[in-house]
């Protein structure tokens, strides 16, 4: 991998992945952002899943078009799988909704049919998208177009996420634990049904977000999961103008034609439901461009930094080390480790370097305290004579020169010349007093 992941915050968590905002450095010290997506560890033991989603996401490496989120890599840890792609500065088409449903207003009609005509472009695109080493068709449908994969910058871009998940996350079971499903809403009859699709299932899939935005209401929402599937596979559309006066007929019209129940009954192409939207747009002479969609994004992010203003702060701090720790070990491509010196941080193998500045005489809050002298090495010396006194240690406080800590005295380390002197006294002594013990003992028998 040439590159290397930093995460700087959690941008969002589902049932199948989580998001991180990351930067990407290469070798030559280049930095940008990008968005990283790391698929959960409890769907990689799904060979199903797994096979499936490698398959599905590089082919999503040839998409590279200004409505898509361009993927710039595909990698595999030693417990997960992760996308890293482009970050888009913004929200996503759900936050908008839910937005403009807190303020009691709902999607402008200009406003719906602009953010659809710019999705219709992505889905052309990739609809007929070749292979560029062979020129043949990739055949990629979305198969999962939703508010949340709808991506909104704050320039007032359109952006579609995650090409080719959708056929992946068919290979989730019931069982697997911790995934949510919850984007039946979405599905068209055909795949409701366990059909093969076609680009005509994401044509169906955005005139269900039309019918929603025009309405302010969902359309195929049951109390369970099946009920939301029956409800797709009969896909029986109520009227919009009914809920929507403002929505004309031939607009209307647009979208049913969009959600026939049928695929052969409905536009064969993107393209040719984005043109038709246009054409209703320019026939109503509706001037709709990015710079009303960037004022409509940046509510939303004002609203957004509002409220992360009141979350509770006490613990931010440990949350976003310990996600940082704990996610970042599983962002490094353990296949590459050998060329690249990239391994997996292990947070349980760091080396403890809290008592490091203690060590080096300095405390944690980097002042530097009265310096700490450990005991000096006893060194293989004579014993020095009885009347040397062992000197006081100065005040702690006091600030020592070297040459001062290097004193005889200090050391226990004295100069060998006093010492053979000092030897040299105590054997004549001790000669002198021998002598006399024995002229003591014997004078009677040296002087008798």
């Amino acid at each position: 991998m040439g590159d290397r992941y930093t995460i700087t915050e959690r941008v969002d968590a589902g049932g199948m992945a989580e998001v991180f905002r990351g930067v990407a450095e290469s070798l030559q010290g280049f930095k940008k952002s990008v968005a990283i997506k790391r698929i959960l560890p409890n769907l990689a033991k799904n060979k199903k899943f797994v096979a499936m989603f490698l398959d599905e996401a590089k082919l999503s490496l040839f998409l590279q078009h200004a409505n898509i989120v361009q993927v710039f890599d595909i990698g595999q840890t030693q417990n997960s799988y992760f996308l890293v792609m482009e970050y888009v500065d913004g929200c996503n088409l759900k936050a908008l909704l839910d937005r403009l449903k807190q303020r009691g207003r709902r999607m402008e009609i200009g406003h719906s049919i602009y953010l659809m005509v710019e999705a219709c472009k992505a889905l052309s695109y990739a609809h007929h998208v070749e292979n560029p080493e062979n020129g043949e068709p990739l055949h990629i449908v979305h198969r999962d177009i939703s508010p949340p994969n709808i991506l909104l910058s704050k320039n007032g871009e359109v952006k579609l996420v995650d090409f080719g998940l959708a056929k992946a996350n068919s290979q989730i079971e019931s069982t697997d634990p911790g995934v949510v499903k919850g984007k039946f809403s979405y599905l068209s009859p055909e795949a409701a049904s366990g059909l093969e699709v076609d680009q005509r299932a994401d044509v169906f899939a955005i005139g269900i977000l039309l019918w929603e935005m025009f309405t302010g209401r969902r359309l195929f929402y049951g109390d369970t999961d099946y009920q939301t599937v029956e409800m797709v596979r009969q896909a029986r559309i109520p009227s919009i103008a009914a809920l929507n006066p403002d929505v004309e007929p031939e607009l209307e019209q647009v979208v049913r034609k969009a959600l026939a129940r049928d695929p052969k009954d409905r536009y064969f192409e993107a393209a040719d439901l984005g043109d038709a939207l246009a054409q209703y747009l320019f026939s109503r002479r509706m001037k709709v461009t990015s710079r009303d969609i960037a004022g409509l994004v940046r509510d939303v992010q004002v609203e957004a930094a509002r409220r992360r203003s009141l979350a509770p702060q006490e613990s931010i701090i440990d949350v976003l080390i310990q996600d940082e720790m704990a996610k970042v070990t599983s962002l490094i491509d353990s296949e590459e480790t050998a060329a690249t010196g990239h391994t997996s941080l292990d947070p349980s193998s760091f080396v403890d370097t809290s008592g490091w500045a203690a060590d080096f005489g300095f405390s944690p809050d980097g002042t530097n305290p009265p310096p700490v002298r450990p005991n000096p090495p006893r060194p293989h010396v004579h014993p020095p004579a009885p009347h040397v006194a062992l000197p006081q240690a100065p005040p702690e406080d006091e600030i020592e020169s070297l040459q001062q800590m290097l004193e005889p005295d200090r050391t226990g380390v004295h100069d060998t010349r006093n010492s053979k002197m000092l030897i040299a006294i105590v054997v004549v002594v001790l000669l002198v007093a021998a002598i006399g013990t024995t002229l003591m003992l014997y004078r009677d028998q040296l002087f008798g």
